[in-house]
């Protein structure tokens, strides 16, 4: 009974979408454009748990692995959280913080998030900025305690100390960003692997993707992002809007990505870095970004090649490789800079991605335990084990997906022939009730 009840879930689902296409207007690839209220500034995780930032370690409120949590961060004081930590795993701790979407900010303004020991001394620390562009946007840092054998600090079990800071001249009148933290735990070996990073060499930028893009709106945060896998996908951005997209990444594989933004018709002085492309890692660190200047004309920017996943890649030099080094959730991140309300008006503008995953997908090392969470790290199976991912079997909601799936593939332009499919699989549905 319950497969049955999913089925006809997963067949309501599709009419109802299938009739939303079919009515959006013949011929049309891509439905027009329609005015949209303003951007959210940011979708924090609504499992996140509320907890208060203090300026000292006394009471720091505990962070825990696996969870995420919701804070503030002041205008001139650092914040502290705590980390209780055992003696073998790798700790991450992210904090994206989101300035109101009217705060005034420069180049050199943003964050700095550090890990630090009992005794104050640094394990890691990162520091982002808002850059060029100028425009207020969800911003990232990640830090971590990561043993090594070459240093004994941080080395131990016990509890460690997490620091958020405002880096930059605060303007007059700015208030406190809110903030979103995420904690991450990564697991020992069973076995030592090898400590020299995988020569891989300079693959070189491949041809973007070609062909019709479909369309596919992105998330306003981490927890909330779209998934999307290789292909040429359209949304609609707003100037201050902010998008995220999920893309599995296998051990083995690497992602490259372009971002265009088209035209607007209007010719106008540039405004500088008005489109950012960022990638982020499963522990949402930032390896790397593309901007673009516009004025008015289509323009691209594309991410330069990252390397394949792999664990080795730990121990390479730069963010681009280091970061490389889980199978797993990898983000693209989209920002339109409010500057461009000012010189082309509220839009929205149209957005294409081509992304393209490739390279042989393999098995993962060998781990002695479970990431925290799970959800978002490849198993050593890979990614089709990754959780919230379907990975086959019968009924439920990883049906209903598949179909969705289907559907958006399709395009509008398919829709007589998803109509006709549905009346088959309909009389299906009966037979199996019969």
């Amino acid at each position: 009974m319950g497969r049955r009840t999913a089925w006809w879930r997963a067949v309501c689902r599709v009419a109802v979408v299938t009739a939303v296409l079919c009515g959006s207007g013949a011929g049309a690839g891509v439905p027009p454009a329609v005015a949209a209220p303003a951007p959210t500034p940011y979708g924090f995780s609504p499992d996140a748990t509320t907890v208060p930032g203090v300026a000292s370690t006394a009471d720091a409120a505990r962070l825990e692995p696996g969870r995420a949590y919701r804070s503030s961060l002041p205008v001139s004081t650092d914040v502290y959280y705590r980390l209780d930590l055992d003696g073998t795993s790798t700790a991450y701790v992210s904090a994206t913080a989101v300035p109101p979407a009217d705060a005034t900010v420069s180049a050199s303004d943003g964050l700095r998030v550090s890990v630090q020991d009992a005794d104050g001394g640094s394990c890691s620390f990162e520091t982002e900025t808002f850059g060029g562009g100028s425009s207020p946007r969800p911003l990232t840092a990640v830090a971590m305690r990561e043993r090594s054998g070459d240093r004994t600090r941080c080395a131990e079990a016990g509890t460690y100390y997490v620091v958020v800071e405002r880096v930059g001249t605060p303007a007059v009148g700015d208030v406190a960003w809110d903030l979103e933290l995420a904690a991450f735990a990564e697991p020992p070996l069973e076995e030592a692997a090898p400590t020299d990073a995988p020569e891989s060499g300079d693959p070189g930028s491949p041809a973007p993707l070609t062909g019709e893009a479909v369309r596919r709106d992105g998330g306003a945060g981490f927890t909330s992002a779209v998934s999307l896998g290789q292909g040429v996908w359209r949304s609609d951005l707003q100037p201050g809007g902010t998008v995220f997209y999920r893309v599995p990444v296998d051990w083995g594989e690497r992602l490259d990505a372009t971002a265009e933004l088209a035209g607007s018709g209007e010719g106008s002085r540039v405004v500088v870095g008005a489109l950012e492309l960022s990638v982020h890692n499963p522990v949402r660190a930032p390896l790397d970004d593309a901007s673009l200047n516009y004025n008015g004309s289509q323009r691209s920017a594309s991410l330069d090649p990252l390397p394949p996943a792999a664990y080795e890649n730990r121990f390479g030099n730069g963010d681009r490789v280091t970061g490389m080094r889980f199978g797993g959730s990898y983000y693209l991140v989209v920002h339109l800079s409010a500057q461009v309300a000012e010189r082309f008006g509220d839009g929205p503008f149209a957005l294409t991605l081509r992304v393209r995953v490739e390279g042989p997908a393999r098995s993962g090392p060998a781990y002695d335990g479970r990431f925290r969470p799970q959800d978002v790290f490849a198993s050593p199976g890979g990614v089709g084990e990754l959780g919230g991912v379907p990975s086959g079997g019968g009924g439920g909601a990883g049906d209903d997906d598949a179909l969705m799936t289907v559907l958006a593939v399709s395009g509008i332009g398919g829709g007589t022939v998803i109509v006709a499919t549905l009346a088959v699989w309909t009389v299906a549905g009966r037979r199996r009730v019969l």
